[in-house]
C-alpha cells in the first residue's frame, strides 16, 4: 500500500494564497517523510467550469508537484456506495427526512453536544417511516454509538471532539464529505492528512467512521490559516489574494511563493531547495495575517 500525503481542493474557483500555503505545507510534510504526494479534486458538490485547470496551474506555479494522475471524486461513486452498504448491513445507518430548518429548530437531545443532530429520525416506527418516504427523499445518517472521539494531531496534540449521527449521503444522492474523504484517503493509501485547522473539529467524526470501517486512521496535522487584517479567514473578497490577481499587479509567482515560505520561517527558493530546512516542530502556531506589500 502506498504511503502518501495529499492536497484535495474543491474546484469552486481560483486558489488564494491561504490555500497555496496549505498546499505547500502538505507537500513539505509528505516529502520530508519520504511519502508520495497525491492530488485529489473534491468535485462532488461545488465545481466551476475551468476552476480545476486554474488550480492545477497555480499549484505548479508555486512548485507543488504530485505523483501520478489527478483523482476526482465524481468518478468514485461506487466506492462510496460500497462503504455505505457495509454500514447498512450491520445496522449502522438510518434514513433521515429532516430539512435543515427542522434540524435548526429542533430541541437538542438530552446531554447531546451543542450542534449535534438531535436524532429526530433515529427510531421511526414502520408507519412513520412509510409516511415520511412518501413526502420527500431520505438522506442516510450514521447511527453513532459514541458522543465524542479522540484523535492525535501533530501540531495540536490530543483533541477530543463531537460525534453525532452525521450524514453519509444527502437526500439528493450526493455522498457527504465526511464519508467520501475517509473512503478516498483509505483507497489511495493516504496515511498523512495535512489541512487547515478549521477542519480539526470534523476530524473526530472522520476518525470514528474509519474505525467502523476498519480503516487505519491517518496521521493528522492541522495547520494555521491565513487571515485578513480583521482576523477572519482569508477570502477572495480581501483583494489581490490569488496568483492571477497578484500577477496583474506585477508580482511574479516566485515572489508569492517566497513570501509564503517566509511566513513559515523558511528560506526563499524552490520547494526542493527548502525541504532540508523544514521542521514541523518549528512551524508558527498562530494564523498568518495577509497584509503583504510587494515592491
Amino acid at each position: 500500500m502506498t504511503s502518501a500525503g495529499r492536497f484535495a481542493p474543491s474546484p469552486s474557483g481560483e486558489l488564494h494564497v491561504g490555500n497555496l500555503r496549505t498546499a505547500i505545507l502538505a507537500w513539505l510534510f509528505a516529502r520530508s517523510t519520504g511519502r508520495k504526494f497525491l492530488l485529489r479534486v473534491e468535485d462532488l458538490d461545488r465545481a466551476r467550469s475551468g476552476a480545476e485547470a486554474e488550480q492545477l496551474r497555480d499549484l505548479a506555479a508555486v512548485g507543488v508537484t504530485w505523483d501520478g494522475g489527478v483523482v476526482r471524486q465524481t468518478a468514485r461513486g461506487s466506492l462510496y456506495a460500497a462503504a455505505i452498504s457495509r454500514l447498512q448491513a450491520v445496522g449502522l445507518t438510518y434514513e433521515c427526512f429532516c430539512t435543515r430548518r427542522e434540524i435548526q429548530e429542533a430541541p437538542s437531545a438530552p446531554h447531546a453536544p451543542q450542534g449535534a443532530y438531535p436524532g429526530t429520525c433515529r427510531n421511526l416506527d414502520p408507519a412513520e417511516l412509510e409516511f415520511k418516504r412518501s413526502t420527500r427523499p431520505a438522506a442516510v445518517r450514521l447511527r453513532a454509538d459514541v458522543r465524542e472521539f479522540t484523535v492525535h494531531d501533530v501540531l495540536h496534540g490530543t483533541y477530543t471532539g463531537m460525534v453525532d449521527d452525521f450524514v453519509l449521503r444527502r437526500n439528493d444522492g450526493v455522498t457527504a464529505y465526511n464519508l467520501a474523504v475517509v473512503v478516498d484517503d483509505a483507497e489511495q493509501g493516504i496515511d498523512q492528512v495535512v489541512r487547515g485547522d478549521d477542519l480539526l473539529p470534523s476530524t473526530p467524526r472522520q476518525a470514528y467512521l474509519s474505525s467502523l470501517l476498519n480503516i487505519p486512521v491517518p496521521e493528522y496535522a492541522h495547520v494555521p490559516l491565513v487571515v485578513n487584517s480583521d482576523g477572519v479567514r482569508l477570502a477572495k473578497r480581501d483583494g489581490a489574494v490569488t496568483l492571477g490577481d497578484l500577477a496583474a499587479e506585477g508580482v511574479p509567482d516566485h515572489e508569492v511563493r517566497d513570501r509564503l515560505l517566509e511566513s513559515l520561517g523558511l528560506p526563499a527558493g524552490t520547494l526542493e531547495h527548502v525541504l532540508g530546512a523544514f521542521d514541523p516542530a518549528a512551524l508558527p502556531r498562530e494564523p498568518w495575517v495577509w497584509n503583504v506589500n510587494f515592491g
